[in-house]
């Protein structure tokens, strides 16, 4: 066992200062990795910062149609949201595709944005992992590696990235709101997760002393017909191999819109840009649909154990995008 501070912060202001004050302090939502994390001695830390009773529950109809969805609203919530269901079912099925019911019943948006890889070298406190420890290695690059990522890799890591729902959200291009003492800031969901470059142990754009409040969904209304689609080893409760979120709008049999990410094969929610702008103007056929995505993997890098996935990933984004016309 690990000595550690808890506070239960009244308001997000003492939340803050907490952090800021307290060295190695945490937030704690529904802690449905963060505790996983302290009991596998891989998260030690100094301060636990109560935030579970902050008034950042609520979904939001914005003026402009969009939604503003606060960080601490329950996935299970936000799942069966109606506008949600209406307007983005890419996200419905995203966050019911994840964990299991009582898991969901629990989990946070904002610590769903913020939850770690579930790579077993991360997880093994005796093996080499730089996320965990900057520097050590990593025992993945030729070790088990089979749900590794192909997009976004460096020399110090392969870890994929675990959420659905960040897939849906990369695919909607959601903004991340956070508070700290020096104000507020918006920040691109497609910005706000990194590649590991050099920094695998550096996550996300989020500093220390910044607490997320909000995620912001911008109208858009292609989206009312999207899917998101998971290919996993087992039905439920298991991470995705491939995951594609879609959404896309033709007329007159050409692609007039289209939104496109990708899960559990990149370093991050992967948003495939490159396909977009590769079927933008043309004709919506499952040729043109193959033609963009392998563009979009092209620079994908499979290590043996985990190549499948990158014939995975071109055959389950081509049937998603097919089941959209």
């Amino acid at each position: 066992m690990r000595p550690f501070d808890y506070v239960r912060a009244p308001d997000v202001a003492t939340a803050l200062e907490a952090v800021a004050t307290r060295p190695g302090a945490k937030f704690l939502g529904g802690g449905t990795n963060l505790v996983d994390l302290i009991r596998e001695d891989v998260e030690r830390p100094g301060t636990l910062v109560d935030i579970s009773r902050l008034p950042l529950t609520e979904v939001e109809e914005l003026p402009s149609g969009g939604l503003r969805v606060g960080a601490l609203t329950r996935n299970s919530r936000l799942a069966a949201h109606p506008l949600v269901r209406q307007r983005y079912p890419m996200l419905t099925h995203a966050l019911l595709s994840g964990a299991s019911g009582q898991l969901r019943n629990m989990a946070t948006v904002g610590g769903n944005l913020l939850q770690r890889t579930r790579c077993p070298y991360f997880y093994d406190t005796d093996a080499r992992c730089n996320k965990r420890e900057p520097g050590s290695g990593c025992d993945a690059l030729e070790g088990f590696h089979r749900s590794a990522a192909v997009l976004g890799t460096s020399p110090d890591c392969i870890a994929a990235h675990p959420s659905d729902m960040c897939v849906a959200l990369a695919a909607l291009d959601a903004e991340v709101e956070a508070v700290s003492s020096r104000g507020t800031r918006r920040i691109p969901i497609t910005d706000f997760h990194r590649l590991p470059g050099d920094t695998p142990h550096v996550e996300t754009e989020l500093a220390p002393d910044e607490l997320i409040t909000a995620v912001e969904i911008p109208r858009l209304p292609m989206a009312a017909r999207s899917r998101y689609r998971k290919v996993r080893d087992r039905a439920s409760y298991a991470f995705a191999l491939v995951s594609v979120a879609a959404a896309l709008e033709v007329t007159d049999g050409v692609v007039s819109g289209v939104r496109l990410a990708l899960g559990g094969v990149g370093t991050k929610p992967w948003r495939a840009t490159t396909a977009e702008r590769l079927l933008y103007g043309e004709a919506a056929t499952p040729e043109s649909f193959a033609l963009a995505v392998q563009e979009e993997l092209a620079p994908a890098e499979g290590r043996g154990e985990n190549a499948f996935k990158i014939e995975l990933a071109r055959r389950t984004a081509v049937a998603t995008l097919r089941s959209l016309t």
